[in-house]
């Protein structure tokens, strides 16, 4: 996300939610001075992460001047983001929250957010960070930071390396070794993954490992553009795979979805890191029988690798204490014993480049018969695209895409024809939050 993207235009878009900046009145962040409080501060933090108390715990005793109240709340598409908004509206967001990657153009779009570019030690830690992970907190700019990263979610394929070997099919590293795969493995009766109809971010992790970008932003629009080169490859790939059986089609994350898994009828998942906890949790009968691989690539030879999730912790516009909040930011994601904290809770894996090298994240995994599973994805978020970005908008987004990629499943339009609808009704929300939108 080198391409600069300006105050100005995301101004234009934050005429439209003006009750955003009310949360702090002439408090001192709203002048952009990011100094020290000068006596004792209690922050309020919401996170939707699993044991997350328990890193904000060995802050709190490590710091009695700085103390830290978590609120957790369902995931951010799930409620808390819109419960951010509806706080942000009405003057009383907490200091800080978690929001994906994806998310963060939309609340800066709403002016929702403090410019951490102030705080100096916020701007020193950039070279910390994977450089990608980077960019997705400055948001294309060079001179403005909306987040500190948390965790990424490089993408590879997870694949049940018992089934593969024991029916002579070799593991793809091509997509076109993995269709020849598909009608092998269909032939034996089961399915090489199952196409999700809901989880779109996998999707756009498809096309980013493409070279495909959605959104642009040139300092004075935004172009959308979902129906480029890449897209349409990638649609055009999955839509082979639906229409010759040789994918399911279960709803993800359901107890139907979990069980084509666990009894082996699905072999494979080409998912983000975070994925090996939730093959471990749906397909407990399979442990010892998985392995994973760099994900298959549209040419051979190459090194290209999706993302899918990562989030940052961002702080709310109006804060009164910008300072301590970006303090405290900083800590939870850099610092080898929260980084460690979060890995064991709730499998975080971490955005800084020192984290990758984190002692859990050296030794191998049992479910995945003792690989050492993190050095692929150590490899694979290295081989991210830096310049990918997400627009102002994404919820609305995914929600369309989703709605065409349900009715493509049934055999009503393609997948191609949802990304072209959903284009479509993009724009539309664009304009009607008065963000110029490219013609």
């Amino acid at each position: 996300m080198r391409r600069a993207a300006t105050v100005a235009l995301l101004t234009a878009g934050a005429l439209a939610f003006a009750g955003c900046s009310a949360a702090g009145g002439d408090d001192a962040s709203s002048s952009g001075a990011c100094e020290p409080a000068g006596e004792d501060v209690t922050l309020t933090f919401t996170s939707w992460i699993p044991g997350i108390e328990d890193a904000v715990a060995l802050w709190n005793d490590a710091n009695p001047d700085i103390q830290v109240e978590v609120q957790t709340g369902p995931s951010g598409n799930a409620g808390t983001y819109q419960n951010f908004f509806n706080q942000l509206e009405a003057g009383n967001a907490p200091d800080l929250g978690q929001i994906e990657y994806d998310a963060l153009p939309n609340f800066r779009v709403q002016d929702g957010l403090e410019d951490l570019a102030a705080c100096e030690d916020v701007v020193a830690a950039a070279d910390q960070f994977v450089d990608w992970t980077w960019g997705q907190v400055t948001l294309g700019t060079t001179d403005e930071v909306y987040g500190v990263p948390q965790d990424s979610g490089p993408m590879a394929l997870f694949y049940r390396s018992d089934l593969f070997e024991q029916n002579g099919i070799a593991v793809p590293t091509t997509w076109d070794e993995y269709r020849e795969a598909a009608v092998k493995v269909r032939e034996l009766g089961g399915y090489i993954t199952n196409f999700s109809q809901t989880d779109i971010n996998q999707f756009a992790g498809f096309v980013w490992q493409a070279g495909g970008q959605w959104f642009a932003n040139d300092g004075d629009e935004w172009t959308v553009d979902l129906t480029g080169d890449a897209s349409t490859t990638v649609a055009d790939y999955w839509q082979d795979l639906i229409e010759n059986d040789l994918v399911s089609t279960y709803p993800a994350w359901t107890d139907e979805w979990n069980n084509a898994y666990n009894s082996g009828e699905v072999w494979t998942w080409n998912s983000a890191v975070w994925g090996a906890n939730s093959i471990a949790s749906g397909a407990p009968d399979t442990s010892g029988l998985w392995s994973v691989a760099q994900g298959p690539q549209w040419k051979a030879g190459e090194s290209a690798a999706g993302n899918w999730g990562g989030s940052s912790i961002a702080v709310f516009k109006g804060t009164d204490h910008l300072y301590e909040a970006a303090k405290f930011a900083l800590w939870l994601n850099t610092s080898d014993e929260a980084l460690t904290s979060l890995n064991e809770t709730a499998a975080i894996y971490p955005a800084t480049k020192a984290g990758l090298d984190l002692p859990a994240l050296q030794e191998g995994v049992e479910f995945y018969g003792g690989q050492k599973i993190y050095e692929v994805f150590a490899q694979a978020a290295g081989e991210v695209n830096p310049d990918f970005v997400w627009g102002p908008t994404m919820t609305q987004t995914y929600a369309d895409v989703s709605d065409g990629f349900k009715a493509a499943v049934s055999g009503s339009g393609t997948l191609a024809d949802a990304l072209a609808a959903a284009q479509q009704s993009t724009i539309a929300a664009l304009e009607a939050q008065s963000i110029p939108v490219a013609k």
